[in-house]
């Protein structure tokens, strides 16, 4: 086990303004979503940061560890929250614009530099300690997909309300 720290400091403070300042939005932007809409998208963030963290954050192939030491701790489940409220602001985003289909693309680009640059964020503050030559850049291509398959979701999603 590999230990970066054994304080309560950036990368903690992080993990817990990040998740604050996501769970103050959740909670008052106006609500377009039911409540189990509101739930799966929120839960698209947890899953999607615990899938990519247990499967690239670990042996065999372990590129990047995360906050203070390599084993799990509490704070990495709070990390997994704030990703919660990160899904849930782009589903709230995509869902408000109403975007026509040819300004999808444009969408997830976005996103996916926003999503970057906060991964880039996280990465200042020692939240991310990456090793075997992971590099920042490596992640984009993942966020590309994973929100592409987001928006595949939210018309699944969507179209199964209106039916209902």
């Amino acid at each position: 086990m590999t230990v970066y720290d054994n304080r309560f400091d950036a990368n903690e403070w992080f993990i817990v303004g990040g998740l604050v300042i996501g769970l103050v939005w959740t909670i008052f932007l106006p609500k377009r979503f039911s409540r189990k809409h509101l739930f799966i998208y929120f839960m698209c963030g947890v899953y999607s940061g615990f899938f990519f963290d247990h499967s690239l954050g670990v042996l065999p192939v372990n590129f990047y560890d995360v906050n203070d030491r390599s084993s799990y701790q509490v704070m990495d489940f709070l990390s997994y929250l704030s990703y919660g409220t990160v899904s849930y602001l782009y589903f709230y985003t995509y869902d408000y614009l109403r975007l026509k289909p040819s300004r999808i693309p444009v969408f997830i680009l976005v996103w996916s530099l926003i999503s970057t640059g906060l991964e880039w964020l996280a990465l200042l503050a020692d939240v991310f300690h990456y090793q075997h030559g992971y590099k920042l850049a490596y992640s984009f291509p993942i966020y590309l997909i994973v929100q592409s398959c987001w928006i595949f979701l939210y018309h699944r999603l969507e179209k199964g309300r209106s039916l209902a």
